[in-house]
């Protein structure tokens, strides 16, 4: 069930009664979504709309766009390609994303690119010290998900390396919010949305996020698009009209097992 505070404009903030002052620091909401689940993409962009329209959003925090790139300094009434440039927006499909984005341009909300740059990605992989930011658990966590993510597929050599890019992403989206969250109004929200595996309390973003901001760590509150069951930690689950796809992993199979140089004859 959703709570209260995201129907009514006026009660952003958790725990905040109607009537109650508005004195609290920014808070941050988290969404978690499965990228190719366009239900889910909607609703966030209508969560993104309701808070804009409310006062109360201060910026929206993505995973789909790198740092340090936003929008920041468009006008309102910016074109979708303009948007996309200053975003340097690339490898994720505009369509699914372009109403959460325009959303908050519309409303003159800044949009913060938040992933690591991909050219930083091979550095993260060699990264040792990265390893140190999580616990033996918490890594073992996020090497499972890199083996389900590649199909089970991934050489076992190659792990580690793929966790690090996921620790040092997860850090460089915290990193981004607690920019933009020290920079928020009191009472205002942020906005975040990123995979579901990104935003679990237990082994995502939040735990980054707790390092980056010490003690003045934001109220959060975590959303995802998905059914309990899948071991991720949240504070919401929210449901959202499933969209059937293709079997990615099935598709990389039958390319695996395809005869490598069918093409070589021609």
């Amino acid at each position: 069930m959703r709570h209260p505070w995201f129907r009514i404009p006026g009660l952003l903030a958790l725990g905040v009664a109607a009537g109650t002052a508005w004195a609290a620091p920014a808070t941050l909401l988290l969404f978690g979504e499965q990228h190719d689940q366009p239900d889910q993409q909607r609703q966030v962009a209508e969560q993104v709309q309701a808070l804009a329209a409310s006062g109360r959003l201060a910026a929206v925090v993505l995973e789909m766009a790198e740092r340090p790139h936003g929008s920041a300094g468009l006008p309102r009434d910016a074109g979708e390609q303009q948007v996309r440039d200053a975003l340097q927006w690339r490898g994720w499909p505009w369509e699914r994303y372009a109403a959460v984005v325009m959303n908050a341009v519309r409303a003159g909300v800044p949009v913060l690119g938040a992933n690591l740059p991909r050219e930083q990605m091979r550095t993260a992989m060699a990264d040792a010290s990265l390893d140190a930011l999580l616990d033996d658990a918490t890594r073992a966590l996020l090497a499972e998900a890199v083996r389900v993510g590649h199909c089970q597929l991934l050489p076992p050599a190659q792990e580690p390396g793929m966790v690090r890019i996921q620790i040092a992403r997860d850090r460089s989206m915290a990193q981004v919010a607690a920019a933009a969250l020290r920079s928020a109004p009191p009472g205002s929200t942020v906005l975040l949305l990123a995979g579901a595996m990104h935003v679990s309390r237990d082994r995502g973003i939040p735990l980054h996020l707790q390092r980056e901001m010490a003690a003045d760590v934001p109220a959060m509150h975590v959303v995802v698009f998905s059914a309990a069951g899948d071991g991720l930690v949240a504070d919401e689950r929210r449901p959202a009209r499933f969209t059937p796809q293709e079997d990615h992993c099935e598709g990389l199979r039958k390319r695996l097992a395809a005869p490598p140089a069918a093409s070589a004859a021609r």
